[in-house]
């Protein structure tokens, strides 16, 4: 009766606990050498001679963990399962004194955490509590024009970045930094001229991006980076530019000559109701961040657009939504308009046009893309505008 108890409690504490998804066995080929203490094994024969397990939970659920069992300081068996878990271990009188397992647990978007326990310690149930990493991938945006082309990562706190050159690109290494899911979406997705695809992947605590450039452009780019920071939401911005070594200066004229070229057509009443459409769909804050000076090689060419936009208006005046007719020829009236782009009446309409003059067909949405709403997500504004286009077109068959 005695050994039928016995043999029930072992089994019971043997068994996993409810919810543990997978059970371990992390137990070596070989045993232990025998040892003189094992003489007094029977004084806690349950201790001893019965069934060893260590149940492992962590915070947040579902960590990977690395486990170890080492012995003098030598690793005779290495498993890998998702926490949690139930890992059986061999009897304590089969393990020397200073056999040990050791646990490293690892989320993606948290610090890596290690502990240890002994096999002929008492312990059989541990719990690893997660720290997230420092910081956050918050958003990212891509913006190209005339040849040239910018990245920027923004965060929550400071950054400690490494640029890294490829033979097929460059990768981008963000130090303990996890990702928020929009970003990675928004980076994923990102395409354009001088990217052909992007991708992002967390490193243990650091996150890489890596960019593919296409061929073409491979051993003819030069990456320049800054940091900077933006005080109005308070993140702090690392800004990667991709500049070809040759092609540049003529894209300047390009896109001189395509501002330009612009008529009157381009504000024309149906081109006007496709402007409202897409200033309306669009987050307001986000296209004043997006529009507004900030430093970037596209300044030049926004400013530019919003003083065509007056030359080419009714009046030879920039029309706000307030109703307020600003003239382009006037610094600091043209300045006031650049302080609000967003109010800007025909402003999108009018980078819709100049795009499509500069851009080929295939780039010309993910350029317009870039200049007005750089942190959306592609398929976002692939919706917004085809309604600006759509309410264009219903226009034109409404004449």
């Amino acid at each position: 009766m005695f050994r039928a108890c016995a043999l029930l409690v072992v089994i019971i504490l043997a068994a996993p606990l409810p919810g543990l998804a997978e059970t371990i066995h992390l137990v070596p080929d070989d045993n232990a050498s025998w040892r003189p203490s094992n003489l007094f094994s029977f004084l806690r024969p349950q201790h001893y001679w019965g069934e060893r397990f260590v149940d492992i939970t962590t915070t947040p659920p579902g960590a990977t963990l690395d486990l170890f069992y080492v012995r003098s300081n030598f690793q005779k068996r290495y498993e890998q399962a998702d926490a949690p878990v139930h890992v059986v271990l061999p009897r304590r009188t089969r393990a020397g004194p200073r056999d040990a397992v050791t646990i490293r647990a690892f989320l993606e978007g948290y610090r890596q955490k290690q502990t240890s326990v002994r096999v002929a310690a008492s312990d059989d149930a541990i719990h690893i509590d997660l720290e997230p990493l420092p910081n956050t991938l918050q958003a990212v945006a891509h913006r190209y024009l005339a040849g040239r082309g910018e990245l920027v990562f923004l965060t929550k706190e400071a950054l400690n970045v490494r640029v890294q050159a490829l033979d097929t690109g460059f990768r981008v290494i963000l130090d303990e930094t996890a990702k928020s899911p929009e970003a990675a979406a928004t980076l994923e997705r990102i395409r354009s001229p001088l990217i052909e695809d992007a991708e992002t992947l967390q490193l243990g605590e650091d996150l890489l991006v890596r960019i593919g450039l296409p061929s073409n452009l491979v051993d003819g780019v030069d990456l320049r980076s800054r940091p900077s920071r933006d005080e109005l939401r308070d993140l702090y911005a690392y800004t990667v530019d991709i500049v070809p070594s040759t092609g540049v200066a003529e894209g300047v004229q390009q896109a001189r000559a395509a501002l330009a070229s612009l008529s009157g057509a381009a504000v024309g009443s149906c081109a006007l109701r496709y402007d409202a459409s897409l200033r309306n769909s669009l987050d307001r804050a986000a296209l004043s961040r997006a529009l507004a000076p900030r430093g970037a090689f596209t300044d030049k060419y926004l400013r530019a657009a919003m003083k065509r936009l007056g030359e080419i208006s009714p009046g030879a005046r920039i029309r706000m939504t307030d109703g307020s007719r600003l003239s382009p020829q006037n610094p600091i009236e043209l300045s006031a308009a650049m302080s609000q782009p967003a109010d800007a009446e025909g402003y999108l309409a009018v980078l819709r046009s100049f795009v499509q003059k500069l851009e080929p067909q295939a780039s010309r949405r993910a350029t317009l893309r870039g200049l007005v709403a750089p942190e959306s997500d592609a398929a976002s504004f692939e919706e917004v505008a085809a309604a600006a286009e759509a309410a264009e077109r219903n226009c034109l068959a409404s004449r």
